[in-house]
């Protein structure tokens, strides 16, 4: 198997930059004074934030005998699909570093560092417990979705950061079918956007694109083609999970493959005060998939190498090289309601899935009662609902490590946030994730979920 090389993480260096500037500006209060009310010609104002996020998590318990029988010696039994870490559970996810360095509107710089990263890695007990998720630096002012700009502009971006058709503003821990298949994580390379006036607008990337992997859509990723499949086949700690199609983190920047290039045109409409808005974007993107891409942690490659093991043909019936996807958006605000809404139609390799996702919330902000500190007590509360899904339009060919690829999903997400503190916030939710297998037999991978943030 051909790997890519391994390249520089350049966005380390600028991450690394940003928060060692925050740190300086702290340790000189010459500096700190500067940050704190900065004038014309001074330097970029600095901030820095910790969170963490703690859990219970409850998880259904889910075993499937794929027929597969692995290419290693001794011959072992099949393979089965199992849910990662089934039963009751508290952890603590991720600790994470946000640096922020603000010279005006017009230049800002942007760091996120995930430390622990529990439940982005995949695999989960040997994918990378550091990750640099977000490092960029942006010139020229970029509205936020359902906002108005106050003039025509322009903004270019680059460094790793979300996809501009991601939403960003989500109200509950888990993540969606369509949000974790397409958009979970970031990209890496230059943006582009242009207003064209107030209304309308258009965003235009140039990235490495997110190499094809699969993951299971609840909490833990999974683990599969860690170094304990290269024993006899074992009996794990923790499952492969019940996986899908998705785009996977970037670990390494590869500057010798094909980029993946991107475009979208919006329309929106909002009021001054950007209480109530709505925005519709429609998109796509293309890019050439690589024939393997390496992923730490597992003997498993991503992009094309995927979809074969061993020495054994394609388990999917696959056609070509490209990869594209073309979708629409909405955004809508009135007041405290909000609603988003994806809809993505994906070629991989000639196979074709259609995905739908569409979120409802309400924040309500509580009346004062109590204070601590100063501090409201309770100061909100924020019912949430999800739908998605994803329908396939392609089946395994032979026996598959990983039948589930193929299957039909629906997931809905129920839950609710609570503010305790300005800075502290409980979310509770229950993840109903049902899928239809190919013998057409219906079945669950539910799952509760309960999140403790913190941010100072």
């Amino acid at each position: 198997m051909a790997l890519r090389p391994r390249t520089a993480k350049w966005w380390t260096l600028l991450a690394l930059a940003v928060w060692a500037g925050a740190a300086a500006a702290q340790k000189d209060p010459v500096a700190a004074e500067v940050a704190a009310s900065p004038e014309e010609g001074s330097g970029p104002k600095l901030r820095f934030h910790l969170e963490s996020k703690a859990h219970y998590r409850d998880s259904d318990d889910f075993i499937l005998d794929t027929r597969f029988v692995p290419p290693v010696t001794p011959v072992p039994p099949t393979a089965k699909l199992r849910a990662v870490n089934p039963g009751s559970h508290f952890e603590l996810s991720v600790l994470t570093l946000l640096a922020d360095a603000t010279w005006s509107d017009d230049l800002v710089a942007h760091a996120k560092i995930d430390f622990i990263d529990l439940h982005d890695r995949n695999p989960t007990s040997t994918g990378r417990k550091v990750d640099v998720d977000e490092a960029f630096i942006r010139f020229g002012r970029q509205a936020d979705p359902a906002t108005l700009p106050a003039r025509s502009g322009a903004y270019l971006k680059f460094g790793k950061f979300p996809k501009f058709e991601r939403q960003n503003d989500r109200h509950l821990e888990s993540y969606g079918l369509v949000s974790t298949a397409f958009n979970r994580f970031t990209d890496a390379g230059g943006e582009v956007g242009v207003d064209l006036g107030r209304h309308l607008y258009a965003k235009f990337s140039a990235t490495e694109g997110n190499p094809v992997f699969f993951r299971d859509p609840n909490a833990l990723a999974g683990d599969h083609g860690t170094p304990a499949f290269r024993q006899p086949f074992p009996d794990p700690q923790l499952g492969s999970g019940v996986l899908i199609l998705y785009d996977a983190k970037i670990d390494d920047l590869n500057v010798d493959g094909k980029l993946q290039l991107g475009g979208g045109v919006g329309v929106r409409f909002a009021d001054e005060g950007g209480q109530n808005g709505v925005d519709l974007l429609l998109w796509g993107r293309k890019r050439q998939l690589a024939r393997t891409v390496e992923i730490e942690g597992t003997f498993y490659g991503g992009d094309l190498d995927l979809f074969s093991v061993g020495t054994e043909p394609n388990l999917l019936t696959i056609h070509g090289d490209d990869k594209r996807e073309a979708g629409g958006n909405v955004w809508l605000y009135l007041g405290g309601f909000s609603f988003f809404g994806q809809y993505v139609d994906q070629q991989i390799a000639g196979l074709g899935r259609q995905g739908l996702e569409g979120e409802v919330a309400w924040r309500i902000d509580l009346p004062l009662v109590l204070a601590v500190g100063g501090q409201q007590l309770f100061p909100y509360i924020a019912p949430a609902v999800r739908y998605s899904q994803l329908d396939n339009d392609f089946r395994s060919v032979r026996a598959n490590p990983a039948p589930s690829l193929t299957w039909d999903w629906k997931k809905i997400d129920a839950g609710v946030r609570l503010g305790i503190l300005p800075t502290i916030d409980l979310t509770v939710e229950y993840a109903d994730n049902r899928f239809i297998l190919a013998n057409g037999t219906k079945r669950k991978n539910n799952e509760f979920l309960s999140t403790l943030r913190v941010r100072v």
